[in-house]
């Protein structure tokens, strides 16, 4: 695959169907997959393969049949530009500066227009974050953990822990008053301390908003052991294109039921104290699954309204099918509103509805979960059927786990009032528990010792946060009422 030419002529608009949907969230990789650090997991770095002879640059062409494409896809009164990588800051400040320009001169009227931005932290400075400021951009943050998880995995090229370097991104951030969300992976570093994690955020950086991400890199017996020695291109080193293929998992691999003792381990803080307080992805978006809205393409019973645009161009099905078998087609020869609403893409998202093992299609909470994102369907069900999702027993865990609450949380929003009223009924329920009784999260532990009041203190190193007075952007509002950069690892 190349990149392909300066178009000759402006591609005219389709006719958006009537019966269509209104808009779709794609993700734009205007430096490809070229990355200023070399996080062990990150399978995107292998996708510099597909392009081997570009140096992986949006040009002003392609930036601006973007943007005007964009615009013109969605009947929806609101539109994202989402900003992803690789790093998207090694493009510089004024190739963004030029994306607003470009967003202010081709939305159309009673059109409002988002912005979200997925960085590394580690390239920002005053400049940046003025910029981000001035033009209320929603920026992700990418970090696992205290110091020594965050840089298990998260390593620059000589493999030095980065921690140190985001931070001073988070920092910055803060002083300048820009709204920012957290992603933090779920791997084999941290699967084992989801509340540990999760305070770490609420308490020592301030965050009002947390995404995690299971981490599951998918391999073969002929592909794992180069795939548990990274993904980024190394002398010496053979390199591997990652695609969606193989029913086995590297060594950095969450594991399948590990990952819903961490959502539940996150949920029993979370719901004792910060239900009006912190915005969690997924448990916002379960609560809005009681009301029939899938807001998640990964628990949605369909899929296909996430595309992600390479910096030349290229459109794929989904940021996590950058393979040639997902091209949909490039924006300088097919309008992107076509693409998304081609024959194929509308089949790549009704098959993850379609190709449901029997196990998911009789499970309890199928309409909570949807058999989760087709990426992760490689393992066996109980009745020994092919394509079942990887992460089903923690999935299937958390669910269960959580229903009665949200169910309680779903009543209380009928009634019109707060899901916060849970806490005050949760705290008088602790109060009468046996402290020597086993958690009610399922860890094993006794509760005074676990979610209770002696729960230990965190093991790892912390960060020393410097305090920054509230600013209008940290208000904090209801869960519902926040805005989400849908980011995916």
């Amino acid at each position: 695959m190349t990149s392909l030419e300066q178009p000759a002529a402006t591609i005219a608009a389709p006719q958006l169907p009537a019966d269509g949907a209104t808009g779709f969230h794609l993700l734009a990789k205007p430096s490809g997959s070229t990355c200023n650090i070399d996080c062990t997991y990150c399978f995107f770095l292998s996708k510099e393969s597909l392009y081997p002879n570009d140096n992986s640059r949006m040009s002003e062409a392609t930036l601006e049949a973007y943007i005007r494409q964009l615009l013109e896809s969605h009947r929806s009164p609101t539109v994202t530009v989402a900003w992803q990588g690789g790093e998207p800051t090694l493009m510089r400040l004024q190739f963004f500066e030029r994306a607003v320009e470009l967003v202010e001169q081709y939305k159309r009227p009673g059109q409002t227009v988002e912005h979200t931005f997925q960085t590394n932290g580690i390239l920002l400075d005053d400049a940046w974050c003025e910029f981000f400021k001035k033009h209320n951009f929603l920026i992700g943050l990418s970090v696992d953990g205290p110091r020594e998880i965050h840089d298990a995995y998260r390593v620059d090229r000589r493999a030095q822990g980065t921690f140190d370097r985001v931070m001073n991104g988070w920092r910055l951030l803060r002083s300048h008053g820009v709204e920012f969300n957290i992603l933090c992976t779920v791997n084999a570093a941290n699967e084992h301390h989801g509340r540990t994690v999760y305070k770490f955020f609420r308490d020592e950086l301030g965050a009002k908003w947390v995404q995690f991400i299971p981490i599951v890199e998918r391999a073969s017996e002929a592909t794992l052991e180069i795939a548990n020695q990274g993904w980024s291109d190394r002398p010496g080193r053979k390199r591997l294109l990652y695609t969606q293929s193989g029913n086995l998992v590297t060594e950095r691999s969450v594991g399948g039921e590990q990952y819903g003792k961490f959502l539940v381990e996150v949920f029993e803080e979370w719901v004792r104290h910060d239900i009006a307080n912190m915005y969690v992805q997924l448990f916002d978006v379960t609560l809005e699954a009681f009301f029939g809205r899938h807001l998640l393409c990964i628990h949605a019973p369909t899929c296909g309204d996430g595309p992600t645009l390479e910096y030349n161009g290229d459109l794929y099905s989904c940021d996590h099918f950058v393979e040639p078998g997902f091209l949909l087609g490039n924006i300088h020869e097919t309008h992107m509103a076509t693409m998304v609403a081609s024959p194929t893409q509308r089949k790549f998202g009704n098959d993850k509805r379609d190709t449901l093992t029997a196990q998911c299609q009789g499970c309890k909470v199928r309409h909570l979960c949807n058999g989760g994102c087709p990426k992760d369907r490689f393992s066996v069900s109980r009745d020994g059927e092919a394509g079942h999702n990887y992460l089903c027993a923690g999935l299937e865990l958390f669910f269960m786990h959580t229903g009665p609450t949200f169910t309680k949380m779903a009543q209380l929003l009928q009634q019109n009032r707060a899901p916060a009223e849970l806490m005050a009924s949760l705290a008088a329920d602790d109060a009468r528990r046996d402290p020597y009784q086993p958690c009610p999260c399922g860890s094993g532990k006794k509760f005074r010792f676990c979610h209770g009041p002696k729960a230990p203190a965190s093991p790892f190193s912390g960060v020393n946060a410097v305090p920054v007075p509230a600013t209008k952007s940290e208000t904090v509002s209801t869960p519902i009422e926040l805005r989400s950069s849908a980011d995916r690892d």
